[in-house]
């Protein structure tokens, strides 16, 4: 941000967001909610353009939204309850996390073309600067951090 004063200008160093832009959504596994979860990471994407300035590629526009909807589907898929995605996000790279109630980790399957399904977290992994699991005191939490600038 930069002010003016009787034509001068004054820099005020405050130009970039201090703090990384910050969303949640709750979602209860009904049907539709990964389409939701994909629209509001979509939302999230111009806000982060929008309020952080952020150049976001196709590519990382896409990657975004294909690993929300891989997390959030095992999310729905695989806990016993409601899921929560969250998400944070810079002028460089987002960070995408899926709490759900369920207590076993994901597992992460050897490479075979021939294997129907259970592809979810390899696509994560392929598309992510980095992947994490944990358990959380109420289940689990899947986190992705992806890079969103050209190259």
């Amino acid at each position: 941000m930069t002010s003016h004063l009787d034509g001068a200008v004054i820099p005020t160093r405050f130009d970039v967001p201090v703090e990384p832009l910050r969303r949640s959504a709750h979602f209860t596994g009904e049907p539709g909610c990964i389409a939701e979860a994909r629209r509001f990471a979509a939302h999230f994407l111009q806000q982060l353009r929008t309020e952080w300035c952020a150049t976001v590629d196709e590519r990382a526009d896409d990657a975004v939204l294909l690993v929300v909807s891989e997390l959030v589907t095992n999310a729905d898929r695989y806990s016993d309850g409601p899921y929560i995605l969250e998400l944070e996000g810079t002028d460089s790279s987002l960070t995408v996390a899926v709490y759900d109630s369920s207590p076993s980790l994901p597992r992460v399957f050897p490479r075979n073309p021939e294997r129907v399904g259970r592809h979810g977290l390899e696509i994560v992994r392929a598309l992510a600067r980095d992947v994490r699991v944990e358990r959380v005191p109420v289940g689990k939490r899947v986190r992705a951090v992806l890079d969103l600038g050209a190259g």
